[in-house]
Formats: structure tokens, C-alpha cells, sequence
């Protein structure tokens, strides 16, 4: 029995302790090691990993990571799973996609390949990078421990420096998707419990001394005439005055920073051609500090809000969105280029100026993609319905999510809004914990606004939820017409609320469904979801505290805890079906709809 090999060393524990995972949970891949990586050279690891799934974590207990590739005729002892032959599975993928068997799987699987090193430099760094992965995922190169991340949409990175071998290395990661009631989100969700690496993973090289860090943004002042930037960079070099160059070649803009213990910020007057859905103005900016480079795309733009009113640049705008989540048919949570391009495609159709991305961190290439063509974001971490507020384990997991979350996309114009969660309800421990998300957020970035979706007071039928006061603009989620009966009571909610802050309307929406056996009428059926979005278009006439509305949702998407004989475990919200084709009578309302506030200066004129 392998767990009474040298790498076990002690059959009992190996068997018996439930500790084991301790000394793999430190949580040491986080936001404090987040690498910028803008025009950095990179090397694709995607491909065919060998794979095994491993619901016991047997791989944990007996060591997996440290056993070396060996012939059978030469092993003394009988291996219940071999890292270096086997069953491969591409990466990155969802392993739900890849078996049937796999299909409900929720525990670790242990991912595995071979990777060829040479240097390039004799004081190169080498870090791991992995776009996401679903949920826990602790790395090891050559049988060390490297560390672990929490948070299944945020990149996670490990460095390799100095643990390399020249030539062949072996990178392992144990991925584990267990939902536990001291994560985020916890237990009881409303989409899809993927699993795997499912973005991309890939080696970064970079110089001794690099930059860590390259914050830019128009100073909030209502000038529109100063860029603000942050850098942050480590290692040493041969300098008593270390300093970063910016420059911006369109705007004739070169500054020096001068850095104090690895971080420095300046102010510069410049007069930048401002981001717009209308007209998505970016720019190349260009940071070098020693022998490293790094480069991004960056619009600058100022949003705010003045009383109800969100305003753009100065100007007053209606949010005319969409919710969208992750998924598909096929792939799962995988998201790909044609993918991305035909969702915001589909958003245009709409007359979409802005999109909601629920519930978690999506895909680095959709906020780069929205800056290009022009798609404001609500940008959210999936602090979800019941999550443990009273942990402290919990909150550093939140906070690290969003920490994670604006670090990745801070530079992106289009992102307009941090969101620190969804539908929650309003307790003291629950007021304190995203009270203090708010706080960060605003920490790690004073140019954008911080909402919430909140529920809604149905006793009362009032927007009363303690979070609001600590936002600057409300979102709310409400299915008059599917959840809630009544109609007139959206009206009496702003009456009986009368809100000082601009509300969104985060979700709203019905089941409508259009396969084999769908009703005519009633609910489920086409027609009545067509109905509800023609109630909810004539009631926002009336309402004019609502500044936007993101309906639920673009897409019908994966869901276990849907399981009637319409939804057979998919949520049938979606303007467009689960083949991301088929539009449902609802899209072309919405499409109507958005049009007509498209050609108005103003929603309530």
C-alpha cells in the first residue's frame, strides 16, 4: 500500500488524520503577489495535463506531489494513481465537460505535465500564472509546496525562482471545488458548481527587478485635466534613486517617478481625449523601471454620482444593461474569444450601453474587450446569499477576492462599478462585514462607484437595507411579476422608499421556456415572460429614482437547484437560449425598449 511508503512515512496518519490538509491551506497566493503583466512574455502551459480526480484527497495523504517518475517493473509498492501516465484532460476546461461520470464531481483532482526550462537571463524570475481555477488550488514544482489560492475567478501566481531544474521540471496542482461553509461563496448558490483550471495557465518571465504594479486613472476632480498613476515595483537595482518612467506617446506625456521603498505616485497635467460608450477612446501607455517593461491599454474617463443622478464625464447617463454569467452548453464556464465577441455582440443588439457581470470575476479578455467597444461593467465578488459574516477566514477570503478582482481590472475604463455582493440579508454581523469591503474597495480605488444588489424589504415594501448608506448607488433586485404578484407595489416601493441615491434595478425578470414541451401560457411559457417585460417597461416610466436596469439575463445558464420539468436543471431567465442563438419575444421588447431610451437625452423627459 502506497501509504506505507518513505513519502507517507506514518500509515495511521496517512489514513486517519483529518488535519491533513492544514499544512496545505495557507492561502499565501494572493493579492500580495499579484504580478502585472501587460506586453510581458508569456508561455502557454494550455494543453493536455494528466489528470485524476480524487474525492478522498488521497493524493494529499499519501503525497502524490513528491513521487518521481518511475517504470512499474521498478516500484516497490503498488501506486493507486500515477502522475506521469494516465488519463489527460485539456486544460483549460471544467471537468463536468469532459465525462459524464465527472459530471456532479465535488473534490480535488490533481493536474500534472511536464515543462522544458532553459533561462533566458542570469537574474530571471519565473512565475506561474493561472487565469482561474475552481476553487482551491495549491501548486508544487518538483514535488515542493509552492502554496495555495482561494477565490474561483481571480488569477492566481506562483513563483518558480530558483526551484527550477534546467530542462525537464514537473508542475502539479491539486484543484478542489468543495463547497464549505466558510468560503465565497458558501454552500447554497444559484449557478453551476464547475471545477478545474478552466482559464488559461502560462509561465511569465521577468527581470530581477520588476514592476509589481501600474495604476492609472483621471483624478476624480471634475477638470478632466490630471492622470494619476501608482507604481509599485521590487528588487534591487544599481541606483540611490530608483525611479519608473511612464509615458503615453499619443498625449506627448513622459514623467519619472521616484520611488520610496518600492512604490511612488505622481499627479500630471494632461488633457486626454475622454472614454466613452459613444466614442471608447484608449491609449498605449508604456511603464520601464530597470530592465523591465510592461505595457497597457488605458481609457480615462470620470464617473460619479450627484444626488440620483449617475453622471459620465459631467453628463448625466441611464444604464440600459443586461446580466450575463459564464457558461455553456459545451464548454462549461470556459469562456473563448468567439464567445466573448458574440455576448457583447448580442449586448449591442440589445442597445446595451452596460452589462452586469454576476456573480463572481469574469474573464480578464471581457473588460478588456468592453473597453474597446465601448460597454460600461458592473464588475462583483460572489458574496452570496448566506455567507458566514461572523468569520474572520470568510471575510479574508472576500476581501481578498476583491482585492484580486480590482488589481486585475483597475485600469479598465469600462468597469464603472465594484460590487461587494448579492442578496444578502441585512444583519449586524452582515452590515460590518461588507461595510468594511466598501471601505476596501474605495481603498485600492477612488475612481469608481461601489454598489450592491440589496433585497428588498417586502413586509414593507421598502428599500431599507444598512448597506445603502455606505454605497454610492443602490442596486436592487426585484420579480414583480414572478416572485412578487404585484405590479403597483414596485411603485409604492420608491414612494415608500424615496431614495437619495441613484437605484438600479440589478435583476429583474421570468422563466421562458421555448424546447420540447414548453407551455403556451401561464407560467414557464414565452408569453408570460413577454408580459413581465412589458409590465416592468411601463412601470419605469414611472419610477424616476431608477437610473438602469440589468435584467436576469442574457443567457439561460446551468443551474443544480432547477430541476422542474421546464428547467431540467437550467435557469430559462435568458433573453436567448442555452444554444446562445434562439431569441426568446423578450429580447426584441428589451431591444425596443433600450432603442427608444437611446434616442432620448433623458429616461423621464
Amino acid at each position: 500500500m502506497l501509504e506505507r511508503s518513505h513519502l507517507a512515512e506514518n500509515a495511521i496518519n496517512c489514513l486517519h488524520d483529518e488535519q491533513y490538509d492544514l499544512p496545505f491551506n495557507l492561502q499565501n497566493l494572493n493579492h500580495r503577489n499579484m504580478l502585472f503583466i501587460g506586453g510581458r512574455q508569456r508561455e502557454s502551459l494550455n494543453g493536455d495535463w494528466n489528470f485524476a480526480v480524487d474525492l478522498l484527497d488521497t493524493g494529499l495523504r499519501q503525497r502524490w506531489y513528491q513521487m518521481q517518475p518511475t517504470p512499474a517493473e521498478q516500484r516497490t509498492e503498488p501506486w493507486d494513481y500515477d502522475p506521469y501516465v494516465g488519463e489527460t484532460i485539456p486544460v483549460p476546461s471544467c471537468w463536468q465537460m469532459q465525462k459524464k461520470e465527472w459530471y456532479f464531481f465535488e473534490g480535488s483532482a490533481w493536474y500534472t505535465r511536464a515543462w522544458e526550462y532553459q533561462p533566458n537571463s542570469a537574474d530571471e524570475r519565473v512565475f506561474l500564472r493561472i487565469g482561474a481555477a475552481q476553487y482551491d488550488c495549491k501548486v508544487f514544482i518538483n514535488g515542493e509546496f509552492i502554496g495555495n489560492h482561494y477565490g474561483g475567478s481571480t488569477p492566481l501566481f506562483a513563483e518558480f525562482t530558483g526551484k527550477l531544474r534546467i530542462g525537464r521540471n514537473w508542475i502539479m496542482c491539486c484543484v478542489n471545488n468543495s463547497r464549505t461553509l466558510d468560503r465565497v461563496p458558501m454552500r447554497n448558490t444559484d449557478w453551476f458548481n464547475y471545477g478545474g483550471i478552466y482559464r488559461d495557465i502560462e509561465i511569465v518571465r521577468t527581470p530581477g527587478a520588476l514592476i509589481r504594479d501600474l495604476h492609472l486613472y483621471l483624478v476624480p476632480n471634475r477638470q478632466y485635466n490630471q492622470i494619476h498613476i501608482d507604481v509599485e515595483t521590487e528588487g534591487e537595482v544599481d541606483s540611490d534613486h530608483p525611479q519608473v518612467v511612464v509615458s503615453i506617446a499619443e498625449l506627448n506625456l513622459r514623467c519619472t517617478i521616484m520611488l520610496t521603498a518600492g512604490k511612488g505616485s505622481i499627479e500630471i497635467n494632461a488633457e486626454p481625449e475622454l472614454w466613452s460608450p459613444e466614442r471608447p477612446k484608449l491609449y498605449t501607455v508604456v511603464a520601464e523601471f530597470a530592465q523591465d517593461r510592461v505595457t497597457d491599454r488605458v481609457g480615462f474617463r470620470q464617473i460619479e454620482v450627484n444626488g440620483t443622478e449617475i453622471l459620465l464625464n459631467g453628463t448625466s447617463i441611464f444604464l440600459r444593461g443586461i446580466s450575463v454569467h459564464e457558461d455553456d452548453v459545451a464548454l462549461g464556464k470556459v469562456v473563448t474569444m468567439d464567445d466573448l465577441k458574440r455576448r457583447f455582440h448580442h449586448a449591442k443588439q440589445l442597445n446595451c450601453n452596460y452589462l452586469r457581470f454576476a456573480h463572481y470575476t469574469h474573464h480578464e479578455w471581457a473588460t478588456q474587450l468592453a473597453d474597446e467597444l465601448g460597454l460600461l461593467i458592473w464588475a462583483e465578488i460572489p458574496v452570496y446569499w448566506a455567507i458566514d459574516f461572523q468569520n474572520p477566514a470568510t471575510y479574508r477570503d472576500a476581501e481578498n477576492q476583491l482585492i484580486e478582482m480590482i488589481k486585475r481590472d483597475r485600469n479598465r475604463a469600462s468597469v464603472i462599478i465594484w460590487s461587494v455582493g448579492n442578496e444578502n440579508a441585512d444583519t449586524d454581523a452582515r452590515l460590518g462585514f461588507m461595510a468594511e469591503l466598501v471601505n476596501t474597495a474605495r481603498r485600492y480605488d477612488p475612481c469608481r462607484l461601489v454598489s450592491a444588489a440589496c433585497l428588498v424589504n417586502h413586509a414593507q415594501n421598502r428599500i431599507e437595507d444598512r448597506l445603502a448608506e455606505h454605497l454610492d448607488l443602490i442596486g436592487i433586485n426585484e420579480y414583480y411579476g414572478w416572485y412578487e404578484e404585484n405590479f403597483d407595489d414596485l411603485l409604492a416601493l420608491g414612494e415608500n422608499s424615496n431614495p437619495s441615491k441613484p437605484v438600479v434595478i440589478s435583476e429583474t425578470g421570468a422563466d421562458g421556456f421555448i424546447g420540447e414541451g414548453a407551455p403556451t401560457s401561464g407560467l414557464f411559457s414565452e408569453s408570460y415572460m413577454s408580459e413581465v417585460y412589458r409590465k416592468q417597461i411601463d412601470y419605469l416610466a414611472k419610477m424616476d429614482y431608477i437610473k438602469g436596469i440589468s435584467p436576469w439575463i442574457l443567457y439561460e445558464f446551468r443551474v443544480e437547484r432547477r430541476q422542474n420539468v421546464f428547467q431540467r436543471g437550467w435557469n430559462r431567465k435568458g433573453l436567448i437560449a442555452n444554444d446562445k442563438v434562439t431569441k426568446k419575444q423578450a429580447f426584441h421588447l428589451l431591444a425596443e425598449f433600450y432603442a427608444k431610451l437611446k434616442s432620448r437625452s433623458s429616461y423621464h423627459e
